[in-house]
């Protein structure tokens, strides 16, 4: 049973992002957290952007917040986002991974850690290769793996990368990808 899904996205992201959290129903069940690689200007205001289409709740995460269920969380610009045992929020100012802060594999690698099997984690499109060691820890883990196809979209260095390091669950067209998120929730 999945409690949790992450999302990774950078570069050609974000009329994917927008396009899945518009199609989720407002009844979905599992919190989201989302790190998005977007200029700082931009990546303040995605909560706003993404909550006037989405159906869920769609916040800024702040440390130490519990994680609710059919919620949306971005990962604040500049900071890290990391899941504690304790299903609450964590933000470090830690050095960039992958050049990156925050990061895709920090939040992903920490997820993993705490929900195992439980876990749903999504790459989206992106410029770079983060995601691909964090999508490995969700995957040693028993998690859920899905990655864009990376015929199917803009920039798909951060798909391919992720499906070079990882054998994925799944390699899908961000219709097909909402349709498992869809599907898995009913079955929650």
């Amino acid at each position: 049973m999945y409690k949790m899904l992450v999302i990774g996205l950078s570069a050609g992201g974000t009329p994917l992002i927008r396009h899945l959290l518009s199609a989720l129903p407002k009844d979905y069940s599992l919190p989201v957290a989302i790190v998005a690689h977007l200029p700082q200007d931009y990546q303040s205001n995605l909560d706003k952007v993404l909550g006037v289409i989405s159906g869920l709740p769609v916040t800024i995460a702040r440390d130490k917040e519990p994680i609710l269920t059919g919620h949306v969380y971005i990962a604040p610009a500049s900071y890290h986002l990391l899941i504690e045992q304790n299903h609450q929020f964590a933000l470090s100012e830690d050095k960039p991974v992958k050049s990156v802060r925050p990061s895709i594999d920090v939040l992903f690698s920490s997820a993993a850690e705490v929900f195992e099997s439980d876990l749903i984690a999504v790459i989206l499109s992106g410029a770079n290769s983060d995601g691909a060691d964090g999508m490995k820890a969700v995957k040693q883990l028993g998690g859920l793996c899905i990655v864009i196809d990376p015929e199917k979209t803009e920039f798909n260095t951060m798909p391919s990368a992720v499906i070079k390091a990882v054998e994925v669950d799944y390699i899908a067209s961000i219709d097909d990808i909402i349709s498992l998120l869809v599907c898995v929730d009913e079955k929650v």
